[in-house]
């Protein structure tokens, strides 16, 4: 039975309200990858609707958050991220903290009176981090649960994958012309890939992955090197080759992405996934990964897509990773699209963590996204358009399917207080 929504949830400022009232403050999310802050004085903002997060490492390599306020009259104290910090002094009229964020030094302090021994009592506001692999989370609620407890069975169920090899090496930030909720919604569901990412038909199984759904959040299964059962006539391995290497050649080291060449031989009784896996288990080992030896094709080469309440996609691979985030902006028709990618760093060839680069957009105007991201984001618009018609008042969707937008909005309405649920079963 079909599941409506409500397109208010999409469109309404007094939904969006609630959403920053009751969500933000309250929700885990993400916030950087450790790479942006992995050596003293690195300071990364987040930015979260009206919310602004300031994680800074310290010299005693402690990492912390704070709210990004300073407590004379709140002006915010850092954007962006940087580096070489040795203090966070307000721009404004100077007060100052240490890296602890304890209150050090305040211009004409006899003007203020007391401010309490050591001015403890104003330093900066505290918000709680942790991490997961090479993510940092923070959240602004001092008695949420853990972040373990939080993100559940998630880090279990891929850790084989050993996420904490993983190393950001470029990040992007982009407007996105919608809601945050259709943006992660992108994420959410492969029922589009025969719609918008027909380049993938070939080589990827949009059709029998298996989806799982945890308390809070969800996760995908979805096998590639083999065609979409959806097509009517089976691609020849020259096709599955083709189309693999136009969407992710760089697992099989053609970085160009364009001319794929000739397939690789297929030896009798095998398949041109099993071929395309053994290049991905000797590129692995040859890059210092000799568990990889171990591993099944599917592990090799398929994507396991974790969706973690409210707003993030993790897409594991076990030669790469890529995380997309979605953040609220300024009007329920405005969002960010961050997109971390991520490679695998042997142990034995570990390096000091170094600021990811940050992508920018390409002459000709293409989102450095690669060539599926761009064509989710193309679609965003289209869908917020939508949404706004008068006539459409409910989303129809697919308990099944799309069984990870639906529990998106069952724990939304948990942290909303909405009762009871607006969701209704066709």
């Amino acid at each position: 039975m079909a599941v409506t929504i409500p397109t208010a949830r999409y469109t309404s400022g007094d939904f969006a309200a609630l959403e920053n009232d009751r969500l933000w403050p309250r929700v885990w999310q993400l916030a950087c990858s450790l790479d942006h802050v992995a050596n003293p004085g690195d300071f990364h903002e987040l930015r979260m609707g009206p919310l602004s997060v300031l994680l800074v490492r310290g010299d005693d390599l402690e990492l912390r958050a704070f709210q990004n306020a300073c407590r004379h009259r709140g002006s915010a104290l850092c954007e962006g991220t940087g580096r070489d910090l040795i203090e966070l002094r307000c721009p404004f009229h100077r007060w100052a903290y240490d890296l602890t964020g304890r209150l050090r030094e305040v211009p004409s302090r006899r003007e203020f009176g007391t401010l309490g021994p050591d001015g403890e009592e104003f330093g900066l506001i505290p918000v709680r981090v942790d991490t997961w692999g090479p993510l940092v989370f923070v959240n602004l609620a001092l008695d949420a649960e853990p972040l373990v407890d939080f993100l559940g069975a998630v880090p279990d169920d891929c850790a084989w994958a050993r996420i904490d090899e993983f190393r950001c090496v470029a990040a992007v930030s982009i407007p996105a012309p919608c809601n945050w909720k259709t943006l992660i919604d992108g994420f959410s569901e492969t029922y589009h890939v025969q719609g918008i990412h027909r380049e993938m038909l070939p080589m990827c199984d949009d059709v029998n992955g298996p989806q799982r759904v945890w308390e809070r959040h969800g996760k995908l299964q979805q096998s590639y090197g083999l065609p979409s059962p959806r097509l009517r006539d089976r691609p020849d391995d020259q096709s599955v080759w083709d189309a693999f290497v136009e969407v992710m050649g760089v697992r099989v080291g053609n970085n160009s992405q364009r001319d794929a060449g000739p397939a690789p031989d297929v030896p009798s009784g095998g398949t041109v996934r099993g071929v395309i896996a053994e290049i991905v288990r000797e590129r692995g080992v040859d890059a210092g990964h000799d568990w990889f030896a171990s591993l099944d094709d599917g592990h090799l080469l398929d994507m396991s897509q974790y969706n973690l309440f409210p707003n993030l996609t993790v897409l594991v691979f076990s030669d790469m990773m890529q995380v997309v985030r979605s953040r609220p902006g300024a009007s329920p028709d405005d969002a960010y699209m961050d997109a971390f990618s991520f490679e695998r760093v042997a142990p034995a060839n570990a390096r000091a963590r170094t600021k990811p680069i940050d992508l920018e957009l390409a002459p000709d105007g293409e989102l450095p996204i690669g060539l599926i991201l761009n064509q989710d984001f193309a679609n965003f618009g289209r869908s917020q358009r939508g949404l706004h018609q008068p006539g459409l008042t409910h989303l129809t969707v697919s308990p099944t399917e799309e069984c990870r937008i639906v529990n998106l909005h069952q724990n939304l309405e948990q942290y909303l207080g909405i009762a009871p649920s607006e969701l209704e079963v066709l």
